[in-house]
Formats: structure tokens, C-alpha cells, sequence
């Protein structure tokens, strides 16, 4: 059946842009770390963020992470995911767990057309039964396997259903959703911001990345307050493969 994005915000580090404030301070003043949280209001907060900000200086905000928790997304959407390879990710094994009804995620442009759209879920709903099909008689081959070598029953039983879904699972489609479990430091978030808020980044990942953008800025306004697409505070990166939106976007993504 389909599946629709879910994101969540499992986790974060408590006092984060005041942790950042405390890192940036180390940096640029002489304070000892017993005195490094003296006088650190949340205007001097603000401030020392800005500042970093305005540099450039970036490494302060790797203190503090963030864990999302994501379902509702396909197989094709994690594998761009995991290239961010700044972040710690655990991912539902289709070696492990056995996916008797899997869902499946539609493109909108896939889903706008009737005909498309019939033939897609046909096609799922195909790739669902040769699984099952493959899957017992796998099984049935592996079990004599591990009985002939001498495993007892029980032993035989489990190891043939873990090595039928293995090799089954190769029938499944790029669309089978999965979920993931991931966290991020602030400085990996900024370039996945970057990257993947982007009109030009696959339509799924981009409804992920604005949705986990619009989570931290819940918690850390201060600090996330110009991440975005690029082009939020400069100039399109994209030449002229630009979207032409840059008016839009940066109202979309300032006001989120």
C-alpha cells in the first residue's frame, strides 16, 4: 500500500545555540572554561551565533546534533541519504525483517496520471507476490540444505528464512519505503540544508530536508535562521540550470 512521509525529532542536544555561544567564546576571548558561561545571556547568544555566521566560522556548531526518526520514505530517497556521510544512520534491514505487505511510495507526477498510476500499483502488487513466491521456494531449498548438513530443526528452520529474504529481497523496486533512524551535527545539517532544499534536489528528498529543516528551527531558531538553499543568503549556485525562483524560495524558506 502507499506510504506517506512521517519525520520526527527524536533528540537533540539540550542548550544547544548557548553550547555554541560557550565554544565560540573559547575561541575568541581568554576566559577558562569555569568562566566560560559567566554573563552569557541569550543576547549575547544571538550575538556570538551571528557572528559565526557572518564568518563563516562553522566548526562551533558541530557540538550540537540532532536525531530524526523517518518513515515513509523509499529506498530511492535513502540511498541519496546515506551519501551524506557526516551522520550515523540505522536503517530497517530487509535481510532481517521479512516484508510479507510492503509499502511502497508513488511520485506525485506518477500518481497525477490515472492510467500511470494503475500500472504502478500493478506492478507493486507484482513484485510483492514473486517475492513471496521466491521467498518459499528458497525456504524450502535452504531448509534440506541445513538439515542434510546436520542442523537440528530449529536451527535449520531460522537460518533458511533469514537466507530466503536475503536473496529474495532483490525483486523489490527502488519504491519500497523503508525507515531510518539518523542524527546529524549542526554543520552536517547545514550542507544537507544546502544541498537538499534545493528545487533542483529529487522531489522526495527535498520534502524530507524542508521538513527536518522546519523541526530545528523549532527548537534553534537563533541557529538555524538562514539555513536553507544557498540561495537564501547569496546567489544561485546552479548557473543555468537555476530554477529561475530565487524570489520565491528565499520567502519560502525565511518564513518556514
Amino acid at each position: 500500500m502507499e506510504s506517506n512521509l512521517k519525520v520526527k525529532l527524536l533528540r537533540y542536544t539540550l542548550d544547544g545555540e548557548k553550547l555554541v555561544a560557550q565554544a565560540a567564546k573559547l575561541c575568541y576571548s581568554s576566559v577558562t572554561i569555569e568562566e566560560i558561561e559567566e554573563d552569557l545571556n541569550e543576547k549575547k547568544v544571538d550575538n556570538f551565533i551571528n557572528m559565526l555566521m557572518n564568518l563563516g566560522h562553522e566548526s562551533p556548531i558541530e557540538h550540537v546534533s540532532f536525531t530524526f526518526g523517518v518513515e515513509g520514505i523509499s529506498r530511492v530517497l535513502s540511498h541519496q541519504l546515506v551519501r551524506h556521510r557526516i551522520g550515523s544512520y540505522s536503517q530497517q534491514s530487509q535481510r532481517y525483517v521479512r516484508l510479507d505487505g510492503f509499502d511502497y511510495v508513488i511520485p506525485p507526477a506518477i500518481a497525477d496520471i490515472p492510467e500511470a498510476k494503475e500500472m504502478f500499483q500493478k506492478a507493486m502488487k507484482e513484485d510483492q507476490q514473486y517475492y513471496n513466491q521466491i521467498t518459499e521456494m528458497l525456504y524450502n531449498d535452504y531448509l534440506k540444505k541445513y538439515m542434510d548438513m546436520g542442523e537440528s530443526e530449529k536451527s535449520a528452520r531460522n537460518k533458511a528464512e533469514k537466507s530466503s529474504i536475503e536473496d529474495a529481497r532483490y525483486v523489490f523496486p527502488n519504491a519500497c519505503e523503508t525507515k531510518i533512524i539518523f542524527t546529524m551535527n549542526t554543520r552536517s545539517l547545514f550542507n544537507f540544508f544546502r544541498l537538499r532544499c534545493c528545487n533542483r534536489a529529487q522531489w522526495e528528498i527535498r520534502l524530507l530536508a524542508t521538513e527536518m529543516l522546519r523541526l530545528v528551527k523549532g527548537v534553534y531558531p537563533s541557529l538555524f535562521k538562514n539555513a536553507g538553499p544557498e540561495c537564501i543568503t547569496g546567489s544561485c549556485p546552479e548557473g543555468k540550470m537555476t530554477c529561475g525562483k530565487i524570489n520565491e524560495v528565499r520567502e519560502k524558506f525565511l518564513n518556514l
